[in-house]
């Protein structure tokens, strides 16, 4: 394996072909996004601990081999990052402050490792939660130096980390691999319907607590500020009062054609549209994509794809996290500029709305899936 460095001035940042990411229903290792705020750690498994401790009757020092030990979950699920679709917001809206993702800064892969629910329970809470429902459960990772802070944390509720069915796991192996260095090698934190900042790469510690995580990407960053914080300035007064995102809403985004392409219609002057559907957090699985070419006047239905050959691979691997690959032939006019839409629907109803409203950070953007400027012929 070929290990690259990358400097804490630039992390590795990056997002794959939409048109290849859309071919597989299993976004392969190499082959999806890359979010980091640091350089990426090349660490040891053999000497590597996760540390659990705070509101708990018993510390716990756990090394991989005593994570391996404990029964193995398997979850397919979308990793998203909060910013997906920044790029959008950002050109069809307004400016936003953030990375300038496109379409394709999300990933679904099949993640394996223990349950955080069963270590959990092996360290013993020692907290009521009836008592204490903002009770969180903390990751950390001190491995390497990041930009905004001295370590990379998050949290999560801790109701739902105890809670065996949202699949919160500690994963030792993506796509039934071990991890790779910049997938969080030897082990990392997989949150499914979850802001993918929430899992936490490369982890060493998980503290049971009181309250949220208190470092900087969890506090000032991947939070949908209201619309008059529309600088830095004026985000400050913000960042302590709006709560950080956890589930990430519906979406859906068309991957094929191109933008900017030319599609030549078929002899029933429809044009072939394929692309991917994320439900609403806990929300899954996707029920229906509605695909329009002439600009939401009208809609047809798209076949929704499944899982195909890794549904019979992965019998008994849970789905309702996974994304839904569709396609659809959609009726398109010729000429210049014309454009193709998607709108999805999870199974608790939840459906995107046409455009959602501005905010600073440029998170969360889940308006109408777009390809534009397509030239039809």
């Amino acid at each position: 394996m070929v290990q690259l460095e990358y400097s804490v001035q630039k992390p590795l940042n990056r997002e794959p072909d939409l048109e290849k990411l859309v071919s597989s229903f299993i976004t392969e290792s190499g082959s999806g996004y890359d979010r980091n705020h640091g350089p990426i750690p090349h660490l040891d498994a053999a000497t590597h601990r996760v540390s659990v401790y705070g509101c708990v009757k018993k510390d716990l020092s756990l090394s991989i081999d005593d994570l391996k030990a404990l029964p193995q979950h398997s979850v397919i699920c979308a990793l998203q990052c909060a910013g997906n679709r920044r790029h959008t917001m950002r050109t069809k809206l307004k400016e936003v402050s953030g990375v300038d993702w496109f379409d394709g800064a999300v990933m679904n892969c099949k993640w394996t490792g223990p349950l955080l629910k069963d270590v959990l329970q092996a360290s013993g809470i020692d907290l009521p939660l009836s008592k204490h429902p903002t009770a969180h459960v903390a990751f950390a990772c001190f491995q390497t130096p990041v930009q905004d802070d001295e370590w990379y944390g998050a949290s999560i509720p801790l109701s739902r980390a105890l809670d065996a069915s949202s699949s919160v796991i500690l994963a030792l192996r993506m796509n039934d691999e071990p991890l790779t260095p910049n997938h969080g090698f030897p082990i990392r934190i997989v949150t499914p319907g979850i802001a993918g900042a929430r899992s936490v790469k490369w982890l060493d510690r998980i503290t049971v607590q009181m309250t949220e995580s208190s470092n900087y990407y969890q506090q000032h960053d991947y939070k949908i500020l209201p619309p008059e914080a529309r600088t830095k300035e004026e985000a400050e007064r913000w960042w302590s009062r709006v709560p950080a995102i956890q589930d990430m809403p519906i979406n859906s985004v068309v991957g094929v054609p191109r933008q900017d392409s030319r599609v030549e219609r078929g002899l029933d002057g429809k044009v072939e549209v394929r692309g991917y559907a994320l439900p609403s957090g806990a929300d899954g699985p996707i029920v229906r994509v509605e695909v329009s070419g002439d600009g939401g006047e009208t809609w047809v239905d798209a076949e929704l794809l499944g899982a195909g050959k890794e549904l019979e691979k992965n019998k008994g691997v849970e789905l309702k996290w996974a994304w839904c690959l569709w396609k659809a032939r959609v009726q398109v006019e010729k000429g210049w500029d014309r454009v193709v839409l998607s709108r999805a629907t999870d199974s608790k109803w939840n459906t995107q709305e046409r455009c959602p409203e501005w905010n600073f950070r440029g998170v969360a953007y889940n308006g109408y899936g777009e390809v534009t400027g397509l030239e039809v012929v």
